[in-house]
Order: structure tokens, then sequence, then C-alpha cells
């Protein structure tokens, strides 16, 4: 059995957070392998999970016992010996730290077309392994290639990721449906789970929803959206600035609902299934991997997006000639530069791209979603049948236990014992 010492923000309502948890989920499938330790970290101003559930009594369980047990080893600093065998960091490169004999990088990656430098030099200094969450953040990781200069010689030389690198998707999740008390005025509906924020685009979701149905007053836009967290002061800076935006169309006649704070799994079930509601709408600049897209797609709920970044894992289905399409209702886009408000020091590089998605495509699909919305119902219905046989829990946590395992047969391990984990 081998101790993993986990490095996460276990307790952050975030896509940080959920990704710590399912990793946490697909490691206690396999009690006999594995013996978990869990240091939790913060994950910006997010909040935290809440309530009494077995999951947060696990997690609260985790990290008494590994307070107890370094205070037990009485060891100095994360470089002593506490006895972990590795690490399992679930966390952005700038933050990725030596830990234990290996230490396994868990990085959702970035939403452009490349990682920064130091991204790279940090996994390659300290890291034996990654594993990211799509085949679009392992290619912002494996297919940069930058040059970098040795600071002693002054040799140039091509600075390329030198570790390996694997993607495990999410699993799906069962939840049983919770009615939210929503006082629906319109019978055609549509659906946002975003946070309110650059990447996210959802200054042009909002608006050019509202130029195509300002004058349909039985079209309603639901926005599940934040900017920072779920407190009651984010949810007045969120409201005062959404209804600030939407005086630009006061004689609109659409409508416009806003959801802020936690809801539950169940909650997020009933608004995709719901009978009115006509798609899950994201049209931002790129995802590491789109949960609220996934959610919708295996709730049988159409999708308004474009064909790129993370979510191409999942959306897409053989035609009838065996080639993968996305099987969604398509917004045509181009990759350009970041831009400059967007570019963030270390993280998002000025050299990156993203996705701009194009307005009057984006009309054309919300038009779509309902002139022709027994086709693309069908369409979800096929889509949703393939994520939920491809994303079964038992065959996600499989291909993540392997993928920890996998490290310790590729790592010579430096005590001198075997490094073949028995199955």
């Amino acid at each position: 059995m081998k101790k993993i010492i986990i490095k996460a923000p276990v307790l952050s309502r975030s896509g940080y957070g959920e990704q710590a948890r399912f990793a946490i989920r697909a490691l206690s499938s396999r009690p006999d392998l594995f013996d978990l330790y869990i240091i939790n970290i913060p994950w910006g101003h997010t909040g935290m999970i809440m309530g009494n559930s077995e999951e947060r009594e696990l997690l609260d369980a985790l990290v008494y016992k590994t307070t107890q047990h370094m205070s037990d080893c009485g060891a100095a600093g994360p470089e002593s010996a506490y006895g972990f065998d590795a690490s399992l960091q679930i966390t952005i490169p700038p933050e990725f730290e030596k830990m234990a004999p290996i230490n396994i990088g868990y990085t959702a990656g970035i939403e452009t077309t490349q990682v920064a430098p130091l991204w790279i030099q940090h996994t390659n200094s300290l890291m034996d392994k990654i594993i990211t969450i799509s085949e679009h953040s392992r290619t912002s990781f494996a297919d940069v290639e930058y040059e970098s200069v040795d600071p002693g010689t002054g040799n140039r030389h091509k600075l390329v990721l030198e570790v390996p690198i694997d993607v495990v998707n999410y699993p799906t999740r069962e939840a049983e449906a919770e009615e939210i008390e929503i006082p629906f005025e319109t019978h055609t509906n549509f659906l946002v789970v975003s946070q309110w924020g650059p990447r996210k685009n959802m200054e042009n979701t909002v608006k050019w929803f509202m130029e195509t149905f300002k004058d349909d007053p039985d079209v309603g836009l639901i926005l599940k959206t934040n900017i920072v967290s779920d407190s009651l002061g984010d949810r007045e800076k969120v409201s005062t600035y959404l209804q600030d935006f939407l005086n630009n169309f006061p004689d609109r006649q659409c409508k416009t609902y806003l959801l802020h704070g936690e809801i539950s799994p169940g909650q997020l079930a009933w608004l995709y299934q719901h009978p009115s509601m006509k798609a899950l709408i994201n049209i931002g600049h790129g995802e590491g991997y789109g949960l609220p897209m996934f959610e919708a797609a295996y709730n049988g709920l159409p999708l308004i997006a474009i064909p790129w970044s993370g979510h191409m894992d999942y959306i897409c289905r053989k035609n009838k000639k065996g080639k993968e399409v996305p099987s969604i209702i398509k917004v045509d886009y181009e990759l350009r530069a970041v831009q400059p408000e967007a570019v963030w020091d270390n993280v998002v590089t000025a050299e990156s791209k993203w996705a701009f998605p194009k307005a009057s495509s984006f009309r054309r699909a919300l038009k779509e979603a309902i002139t022709k919305e027994e086709h693309y119902r069908n369409r979800a219905k096929l889509l949703q049948s393939q994520v939920i046989k491809n994303h079964t829990p038992e065959k996600i946590y499989e291909q993540f236990v392997q993928s920890v395992q996998d490290v310790f047969v590729e790592t010579p391990d430096i005590k001198g014992a075997s490094n073949v984990l028995l199955l």
C-alpha cells in the first residue's frame, strides 16, 4: 500500500475543488492500494462546500488524520520524512513543490493554446508525471516549445515538456432532480452556468441573446453565475452589474432570471431536464473541460457551443462516414490572440490564443434551438447515451488509479524497494 499526500483545495466550491474531490473518490475506490492523506489549500476567494454529507465527513477525517500524522512524525517541513511514498498536487504548476520521493501534478491545464514557460519549467524540475483532464489541456503542455537561455552558460536550448502526461476525463454523477422555486413567466428558456469573467465571454452572451430575442416575451435566459464566490456580497455585485447591463435594452420583452449561490447537483439536474429548457449556452473563449456542459450532455440537454477546447473530448459522435463530429448546435469561431486585459503573468501568456465566437453564428444557433428543436433533442439524446456509457465512475476511476499506479513503475524507487505495485 502506498502512502499518498494530496495537496489540493478539497473543500473549495470551485473547478479545482471538484477536481480534487473526484481524485479522492477515485483513489478511495481502491483502499487496498492507497493510504490517503490531505493538506487542504484555499482556492482564491471561493467559498467552501457545506453540509454534513458522507463525502464531507471523509474529507474532514483525512485532513485530521494528516495533521495528527505530521504531528506524530515531528518533521520540520514538506521535504522531511513523513513517510509518504508520493504526493498528488492538484493545482496549477507554479504551485508545485517537492513533497515526497515521487510527485504527481494533477492540473486542469490552461484554456488557451499554450501554457506559460514557467509551467513547463516547474513541471520538468519538480514533477515525475502530470495528469490532466482533456486532450486540449494535454496539447497545451505537450505541443508547446519555447526557447530558453541557461543563466550560467548563456547557451540557448529548447524548453519542452519532459515528463509523462496522461489524460483522464471526469465521470458522470447520478443526481435525483430537485425542483428550484423559479417563477417562470416564459415557456422557451435557455440556461447559462458560468462564472462572470473575461474568459467566459458573458457580456457578449447576454448582449447577443438580448439582441436576438428582445421582441419575444416568451423567451427567458437563466443565468447561474457569480463573480468570485457565492457570498451575499458577490450576489449584490452580480445583480447590480447585470441590471446596469440590461438597462442597455430598455424595451426588451425577453426575460432574465438570475440564480446565485450554492445549488445542489439535484437542482442542477432539474434545470438541465426542465421541459422548457432548449439548450445550455457556453460561448466562452475556451474550456479546460467544461463541467456544466458535460453535466448538461449526460442529462440530455442540447448544447450551444464552439467546437474547440476541452469539451471536444465528449461532445463528438461518429457520423455515417465514421468521422467524429461535434453533436452540438455549433457556433462558428476563430482563434486569435487573447485580449491584452486577459493576459495574466505566468498564467495566460500574450503569445497564446483562444476562441472568439461569431455573433451572427451564435444568433443563428439560438434560433435553430427553437426551430429545429426535435432534431437537436434527438442528437442530444444520442450524445447522452454515449457519454453515460463511456464515462461511468467505474471506468474513469480505474483510469485515474492506473495513471497514478504507473508512476511507481515508471519512476525508479529511490529507497531501493520494489518498484512494482501488485494488483
